[in-house]
């Protein structure tokens, strides 16, 4: 462990953890302020970033505040303080607090958003709801047989081969590979201009799309020759491990009612909207942190007897059917648990400055009770 991190350490490890290839097209996750080389003092973890957690990032000594919503998320064309967003970027700038977002992609993963809230709701057998489309990639490369190890653990080190729960996964079969070197070519084996017969392995593995570069250029640099045929293909399968939502089910069945109390009480809600209630019994519950909504197709599809999420409007709460209990928590009161995440992520990692949860009520919806 370094004597001194830095601000893009501490980005490392997250993005490690949540890729920002994996954010939606319209978000804006990553360093929004700030320098990356700059030493890290202190870290302060917020859902929201605004001005009363700027003044909290100064008293507590931190110069980096890590939150789950971008405060720069539409384009700003002036700094002048005319918003809630302008002058909280402004109070960072002179505060020299670097702030960093962790958004979309934090719902998209499986150990992100909505497993932490699985996890409050202590659902078991849980999975991704919506799987997100091509995030996978086919690597099929050709490498005599003799270099085959080598070329894998390159490639491995760079990210292919890991499959859920297992890595270093690949196929192989073996065969002949012939060729013609030119007048100009460099062979690594044979000679220009005579044909060559090598036994060769293919080699198969998946990677995550955004992976390839780095995958291609540890491909070229292990692999002996100097031309590596290769097919690069972009997969439809679905990644275990990348999408919106998930589903799992209680330990034991709980009338409707019984679950709304069950859910206000490990959510910590205030109060909750929900469609009318019956008779029936509460077993596989669907989760969405944040405006889930566009989920409610999926958790109808997969069989949920109830949906968890926010946002929801009037006439989508029509769209359960009576076949579903759809319960709006709060947007808030969906993901102010993100930054749990975030202190279990950056404190396994590093034990060298202080982290801490923000202690600022950043909801800007109040209840009467």
């Amino acid at each position: 462990m370094k004597d001194k991190n830095t601000i893009g350490d501490i980005i490392k490890v997250l993005e490690q953890y949540a890729p920002i290839p994996y954010q939606e097209g319209y978000d804006n996750s990553g360093l929004q302020t700030g320098s990356a080389s700059d030493e890290i003092k202190g870290v302060l973890l917020t859902l929201d970033c605004t001005e009363a957690v700027i003044e909290e990032a100064v008293a507590k000594g931190c110069n980096l505040i890590v939150a789950h919503h971008p405060v720069i998320f539409k384009g700003l064309k002036s700094l002048t303080g005319r918003s809630y967003v302008e002058r909280t970027i402004i109070r960072a700038i002179q505060n020299n607090i670097a702030i960093y977002a962790c958004h979309t992609n934090l719902d998209s993963v499986h150990n992100g958003v909505n497993a932490k809230i699985a996890e409050k709701l202590k659902l078991h057998n849980i999975r991704l709801l919506s799987y997100k489309p091509h995030t996978l990639m086919q690597l099929a490369f050709f490498v005599p047989v003799e270099n085959t190890d080598e070329v894998l653990a390159a490639i491995h080190k760079a990210g292919a081969g890991q499959i859920g729960e297992y890595s270093d996964c690949s196929f192989q079969v073996q065969g002949t590979g012939r060729f013609l070197p030119s007048e100009q070519a460099d062979p690594t084996i044979g000679e220009k201009g005579k044909p060559e017969q090598v036994q060769e392995n293919r080699v198969e593995v998946i990677f995550p799309a955004f992976k390839q570069q780095r995958i291609m250029q540890a491909l070229l640099e292990a692999h002996p020759y100097e031309e590596v045929a290769h097919f690069l293909t972009l997969l439809e399968n679905s990644n275990q491990e990348v999408g919106i939502g998930m589903i799992g089910e209680l330990e034991t069945p709980m009338a409707e009612q019984d679950f709304l109390v069950y859910l206000k009480r490990h959510m910590q809600l205030p109060g909750v909207r929900y469609t009318p209630v019956g008779d029936k019994k509460i077993k596989r519950v669907a989760v969405c942190g944040g405006s889930g909504s566009f989920l409610i197709k999926d958790a109808l599809r997969q069989g949920a007897d109830a949906f968890v999420t926010a946002d929801v409007k009037y006439h989508e709460f029509f769209d359960a059917e009576n076949r579903l209990l759809i319960a709006d928590i709060g947007h808030y009161e969906s993901e102010v648990f993100t930054k749990e995440i975030f202190y279990d992520t950056i404190s396994k990692n590093f034990t060298n400055f202080a982290v801490y949860l923000s202690e600022v009520n950043t909801n800007p919806i109040r209840y009467t009770y």
